[in-house]
């Protein structure tokens, strides 16, 4: 790091668990994250602002008014705007040493295992149950760590699914990719603006402390926010071995 580099980051090299040798990782890191809107905007500004030297975000959407409320990346004047345009303007404003990569597509099962081998952590801030599990299998076959997050009306949830792990289940273990689920959206059912930042911030948090090896993740962990009543539950999750994506003979594939 160079002098204006220890300035900026400073308050991160005060911490012991983080220090130079951590910020020189986060500068060295790759981060991919797909979708660049309620939790994408505060998950790609706080890992521009902490440094992660290159970020790799993923959206065919377009900035509409009503993105406004809470996807905080986007202004007024970019509404209109492919969102990675948009979001590459707000973290060059924001911290113009992080490289970033935007891919304005529609996310498929070979983009996205494109991307994730690449990446040495990957974001889902996307609300597609069906491009979820085909990220998740593209973690799963290339080891990469899984920082998950939704958030709709006034719940979130947060987890981390990292196939380093032995112990570690899947997405597919929780949520299992034959069950019928029917996308809910914010256009119709509605979310609290402060809440898309909350699950966006423990996203963050977590890719960091994954990139600097730090704290315990979490990992086997489904963390419940309950925001009417500021409620806080962890539910424990378990790799499932007959699991179709990381179970038995899948996981050998």
């Amino acid at each position: 790091m160079d002098d204006s580099q220890l300035l900026r980051y400073s308050r991160h090299v005060l911490l012991d668990e983080i220090g130079i040798e951590g910020q020189q990782r986060l500068l060295a890191a790759h981060a991919l994250i797909l979708g660049a809107g309620g939790l994408g905007s505060p998950v790609a500004l706080y890992l521009a602002s902490a440094g992660v030297g290159r970020l790799t975000l993923v959206d065919d959407d377009t900035v509409d008014l009503t993105n406004l409320q809470r996807q905080i990346m986007h202004t007024s004047a970019r509404v209109g705007q492919a969102k990675v345009n948009s979001a590459r303007a707000a973290i060059a404003a924001l911290n113009a040493g992080v490289q970033v990569h935007t891919v304005a597509r529609r996310a498929d099962a070979a983009l996205l295992d494109e991307c994730v081998q690449g990446a040495d952590v990957v974001l889902d801030c996307g609300d597609n149950y069906a491009t979820r599990h085909a990220l998740n299998a593209a973690c799963v076959r290339h080891r990469k760590p899984l920082v998950s997050g939704a958030a709709i009306r006034l719940d979130g949830q947060v987890s981390v699914y990292d196939p380093r792990r032995a112990d570690s289940p899947c997405y597919a273990c929780v949520f299992p990719p034959t069950q019928q689920v029917e996308d809910v959206a914010c256009a119709t059912m509605g979310v609290l603006a402060p809440l898309v930042g909350i699950v966006g911030s423990l996203q963050a948090s977590e890719a960091i402390k994954l990139l600097c090896n730090v704290g315990e993740p979490l990992v086997g962990r489904l963390l419940m926010i309950d925001a009417r009543r500021a409620d806080f539950t962890t539910v424990r999750i378990r790799r499932q071995p007959d699991c179709p994506v990381c179970g038995g003979a899948a996981a050998m594939r």
